[in-house]
């Protein structure tokens, strides 16, 4: 993907006021145990993310070439066909982390996935320094995914 390319998708997704928001709390309001490893896989999720390995990958494959973006509220996914450049699909929303689980929402989407608007998916999310294992309780969406730099 042309680095042109995505950085035209990075100012839209961040243009559209998918940003990070932090909340700055007193000391009294520290954080117990759960809230904490919550808050530590939310900040470990912010950034971009390339498609290393996947139990379906699609067709064309989105290996390599797939991206999944996280703000602090927001994420998306963005795969472009590797030859053309032409969007497969994008699609977003909102997430929630709770423990080693992230509940997305799907606000939005392409042409060729607007019929997963309204959606909700739950994945177990697992970070060990830059690789993301991203599991589903259905197996679809087994993904190994890797830290853009």
């Amino acid at each position: 993907m042309s680095q042109r390319l995505l950085a035209f998708i990075l100012l839209g997704f961040l243009a559209t006021g998918m940003t990070k928001h932090v909340n700055v709390g007193a000391a009294d309001d520290a954080p117990k145990p759960n809230e904490m490893a919550e808050k530590d896989l939310a900040e470990q999720l912010v950034g971009t993310w390339r498609l290393e390995k996947a139990s379906t990958p699609g067709s064309p494959s989105g290996v390599g070439t797939r991206l999944k973006l996280f703000t602090g509220t927001y994420w998306c996914i963005i795969q472009p066909d590797a030859e053309t450049g032409v969007l497969v699909f994008h699609h977003g929303g909102r997430y929630e982390v709770d423990g080693n689980e992230v509940k997305t929402t799907r606000d939005f989407a392409g042409e060729s996935t607007k019929s997963m608007i309204g959606g909700n998916k739950i994945l177990t999310i697992r970070i060990d320094n830059d690789t993301m294992q991203q599991m589903d309780s259905d197996g679809v969406f087994n993904e190994t995914w890797k830290r853009v730099k």
